[in-house]
């Protein structure tokens, strides 16, 4: 952890100086927990195939956000139709924030996940994509 007093300041000389010392130790203090720490950030888009019905989207719906309080790790959850013009028929979507690496990593193994695929997967086309931000 990165530990600098009033003091440590004082000693290195200057504002500038004083600046510099902490942005290294950001640096290395980055560094160091960089594949571990930080927002990992899932993302999706569903192309539904013919015939899927308004009740199968909403239980798609209902589950993935139901998926935040079963999911260790899986801060927030967002999910609903895509209102953009540029979709390319990608009618649905979301976008999951994950609290580290580990966590989003262990999310496609999760029981709760896998149930949900059992039954949604022969209803779509998807994409994923995932991302630290």
């Amino acid at each position: 952890m990165l530990t600098v007093t009033r003091r440590k300041l004082m000693r290195v000389g200057g504002l500038a100086a004083s600046a510099a010392a902490l942005g290294a130790a950001a640096g290395r203090e980055a560094n160091a927990d960089e594949g571990t720490r930080g927002n990992c950030f899932h993302a999706f888009a569903f192309q539904w195939k013919p015939g899927v019905s308004e009740a199968q989207k909403e239980r798609a719906a209902k589950e993935i956000a139901a998926l935040q309080g079963q999911v260790r790790g899986l801060l927030e959850t967002h999910v609903g139709p895509n209102i953009s013009p540029r979709g390319k028929d990608y009618t649905f979507g979301g976008i999951m924030r994950f609290r580290d690496r580990a966590s989003l990593d262990a999310y496609p193994q999760h029981p709760a996940h896998q149930a949900l695929l059992v039954w949604l997967k022969p209803l779509i086309d998807a994409i994923e994509l995932d991302l630290r931000a």
